[in-house]
């Protein structure tokens, strides 16, 4: 089974979009049974919430189903739990090393940017800040769909 864990700063809106279409994406090409698929925070200030409705209105639009959940902030022990975390931006990486205590600047294969399965590596936006959800979700959904393809060529 392969464990993935989505990660950005509130666990609300990029990193819960991702866990609803990866889980949609693995369903689809008929692996989702060998998946483990979460998503977290690296703050705890929303902590508790549901998935913010700009998320949720990308997913309906995308016919992408979702539950209701509430907000986690990600543990040490995920990082023994979970094989690939997944952040969206440079803040999520620091912040997700620190909570995983590997040292900055040290290399490790199991925490990278979303956007990095793709042939164009870069952060992904904040909606929260900027208000495009949309542009989040193509850029979610492209990096969900190389992820998916690289960790499917394994099956």
């Amino acid at each position: 089974m392969v464990k993935v864990l989505f990660i950005c700063h509130g666990n609300i809106c990029r990193s819960t979009m991702a866990e609803f279409v990866m889980k949609e994406w693995v369903r689809r090409h008929g692996c989702g049974d060998m998946f483990e698929i979460a998503s977290a925070a690296t703050s705890r200030e929303e902590i508790g919430n549901d998935t913010h409705w700009g998320t949720k209105e990308q997913l309906d639009r995308h016919h992408i189903p979702y539950t209701k959940r509430k907000a986690r902030q990600m543990s040490r022990a995920d990082y023994e739990q979970y094989d690939y975390l997944i952040g969206f931006d440079a803040e999520n990486l620091r912040e997700i090393r620190r909570i995983a205590g590997v040292p900055a600047g040290q290399k490790d294969s199991k925490i990278r940017l979303l956007l990095d399965f793709t042939d164009s590596p870069r952060e992904i936006a904040d909606p929260w800040y900027t208000g495009d959800f949309v542009t989040t979700y193509q850029d979610v959904a492209r990096g969900c769909d190389a992820l998916g393809k690289a960790l499917t060529a394994e099956c």
